[in-house]
């Protein structure tokens, strides 16, 4: 049942902000150069890797690890960055990872490549047995804000609870943070 309403609701949400999405792709490309698109290489279900699309918002010479391992952040920003980060507008080519089977809509955010700590905590949590999400529990519950350790308990609390309402409730509750950009670090 999860994995159709993440075809159907992924489908539609494509069809239906194809515009727009052809639109922030537009300003990506003018603003800096580059493609439009970063594909990171994520950890997904089951410790497998997989290219997960974003807007671009770093520069292409900026260093492949998580935002906040790095000095000045804002230095690596492209021009339209900070907004995408903020309005989390660079997630939505996600929604193709969902379609294809690599995320699902709600599950814990995919880790990089490289994050050697957070994979090792899910996997000894049984967090690994879960497709990763374009939102979820952590997220709606500190995003950035919240250290591995709470973000992997709350990831195996939701491995605990999962359901298609605990889902609905969770997609649901990101459109506050999402909003007010609330717990982003750029």
């Amino acid at each position: 049942m999860k994995r159709l309403f993440d075809v159907v609701a992924s489908g539609a949400a494509l069809l239906l902000l194809a515009v727009p999405l052809l639109a922030v792709a537009a300003v990506v490309r003018l603003t800096s150069p580059g493609p439009a698109l970063y594909w990171s290489q994520r950890v997904g279900r089951g410790n497998r890797l997989f290219a997960m699309p974003k807007f671009r918002t770093m520069r292409t010479d900026a260093p492949e690890v998580a935002t906040h391992l790095l000095d000045d952040p804002d230095r690596w920003l492209t021009p339209p960055g900070a907004f995408l980060r903020k309005t989390s507008l660079d997630e939505l080519p996600q929604l193709w990872s969902v379609l294809v089977g690599d995320m699902s809509l709600v599950g814990p955010r995919p880790a990089l490549f490289n994050q050697h700590d957070l994979v090792a905590l899910r996997t000894e949590a049984g967090v690994d047995a879960l497709r990763p999400g374009v939102t979820g529990w952590a997220q709606i519950n500190g995003r950035d804000e919240i250290a591995i350790a709470q973000k992997v308990a709350l990831d195996a609390e939701y491995l605990r609870r999962q359901g298609l309402l605990f889902d609905l409730q969770i997609l649901l509750a990101t459109v506050a943070p999402v909003a007010t950009g609330r717990g982003v670090r750029r």
